[in-house]
């Protein structure tokens, strides 16, 4: 498996993706977004005040990245065989979804911050687990391979007790390679979310959903007839 750690999408970018899958899946808000002082857990540092979306950001221009080159690697290796492309979509590292990942555990939020000490050790104990296991880095894994460590993992209920913690860790990259994931174009394609998008007409629901819920139609059918105007 190929993979690309050098190109980072802009930071702007990213930080835009960040709060909108925030908003999107009510976690806690990133500052409120109102640019005031961020809060951190007592007793951490933090990293300064909430980012300006309408400015340009390089790596590190804000708050530090978090993910060492290796780590990255190993993120978007499990991304990948967590999110694969599919008929449904692209793969995770087409969408880039571990310059998310690294994001949302570089801020200096509370969620952030507790999701950074879980995700941290579950991408070393990955390495560490693989090289145990086949003498190799987990990037430089085959699927196959990648799904044998995996797989002891990625049920919590059936995981050993000395797996418990690298299952808690699981969960939550699953949660937020997800979350990212889903709040792309692509994303929203492979559930079927159309989104927000203008209607010509509206001509009711249809009349299966009428005839299962027992209802009559209402609504006059006809195109939408725009009332007021723009300037």
């Amino acid at each position: 498996m190929k993979i690309n750690t050098e190109s980072r999408l802009p930071r702007r970018d990213v930080l835009k993706w960040f709060a909108s899958v925030t908003a999107a899946t009510q976690l806690n808000p990133v500052g409120g977004l109102t640019l005031t002082a961020a809060t951190s857990t007592p007793g951490t540092k933090g990293y300064g005040t909430d980012p300006d979306l309408a400015g340009h950001y390089q790596p590190g221009d804000f708050w530090p990245l978090t993910l060492t080159e290796n780590q990255r690697r190993i993120a978007i290796a499990l991304a990948d065989l967590i999110l694969p492309q599919d008929h449904l979509g692209p793969a995770a590292s087409e969408l880039r979804v571990v310059d998310y990942l690294d994001e949302w555990i570089s801020a200096p939020y509370p969620r952030q911050v507790n999701d950074r000490r879980e995700i941290l050790p579950g991408l070393d104990w990955l390495e560490k687990e693989s090289q145990r296991r086949f003498t190799k880095g987990f990037s430089a894994l085959n699927a196959e391979q990648m799904r044998q460590v995996v797989d002891d993992i990625c049920w919590p209920p059936d995981a050993r007790p000395q797996h418990k913690q690298a299952a808690a860790f699981f969960q939550t990259f699953r949660s937020i390679a997800a979350g990212a994931y889903y709040a792309t174009e692509p994303g929203w394609k492979a559930i079927g979310y159309v989104g927000n998008e203008a209607l010509i007409s509206f001509n009711g629901p249809p009349q299966e959903v009428l005839d299962q819920l027992g209802v009559e139609q209402t609504v006059k059918s006809g195109p939408i007839i725009q009332t007021g105007g723009f300037e």
